[in-house]
């Protein structure tokens, strides 16, 4: 099953892969300018500060020093979280750019008959493994099902030579998944409770939450609060 999965998570992973190095040279563009505006607002901040203590030294010359080390301190705190939500604020947006790219990219798979025949063959393969049941039904777009009942001819052969147990597994034609969805198959157990979500934006959907801190570093590098609070 690992396989399987690795193949399906490579389709969507090598679109992914394609977007990385402008979308990480425009993070570090923008983080860049963010962090020149708020060192120029810093100095603005400080330099406002010393002016103010500075017409009012005194005999408490010591107090107030004190005192202004102590605002230049919360000042630099105060533009550091700023700064830090505005880049944060940067990279959800080229985050949520990229796997609304990526989606779109997705209807493009099922174009290849060949290729998307061997895919669809793969997901009705590790739904069958993961229900292991003697029947079972795919859900599937209407404009899919020439290529799907292919696949499941493959499926069918590869499980029964595998686990060495044989499954049926006919379309669900009663309850088709949506025209506008980008493909792949839902694979349900007889008793239609139990199924296995592998539709292509299922699949995304599920890289996006576990592959999402790799996509941070690979994108982004380092590590943002350690970097705003050294």
């Amino acid at each position: 099953m690992s396989q399987v999965h690795a193949m399906s998570d490579d389709q969507v992973a090598g679109e992914l892969k394609k977007m990385t190095a402008f979308i990480r040279q425009e993070a570090l563009e923008k983080a860049d300018e963010i962090r020149v505006k708020a060192d120029e607002e810093f100095a603005i901040e400080k330099s406002k500060l010393v002016l103010q203590e500075t017409s009012s030294i005194d005999s408490s010359y010591e107090k107030k020093f004190k005192q202004a080390s102590m605002s230049q301190q919360i000042t630099r705190s105060t533009v550091a979280n700023k700064t830090r939500l505005r880049v944060l604020s940067a990279r959800q947006e080229l985050l949520d750019r990229l796997f609304e790219d990526a989606n779109k990219k997705l209807k493009d798979v099922s174009k290849d008959k060949g290729k998307y025949q061997g895919v669809l063959k793969n997901l009705i393969l590790e739904g069958s493994y993961a229900l292991n049941e003697d029947r079972l039904q795919v859900k599937a777009r209407k404009a899919d099902y020439d290529v799907v009942k292919k696949a499941i001819e493959e499926a069918q052969k590869e499980y029964g030579s595998k686990v060495d147990k044989e499954v049926t597994i006919k379309i669900d034609e009663s309850n088709p998944l949506p025209e506008g969805s980008s493909g792949g198959v839902i694979v349900v157990a007889t008793g239609g409770k139990i199924d296995i979500n592998n539709t292509f934006e299922e699949r995304l959907r599920l890289l996006e939450t576990d592959a999402l801190p790799s996509i941070r570093v690979t994108l982004f590098g380092d590590n943002i609060n350690r970097r705003f609070h050294d």
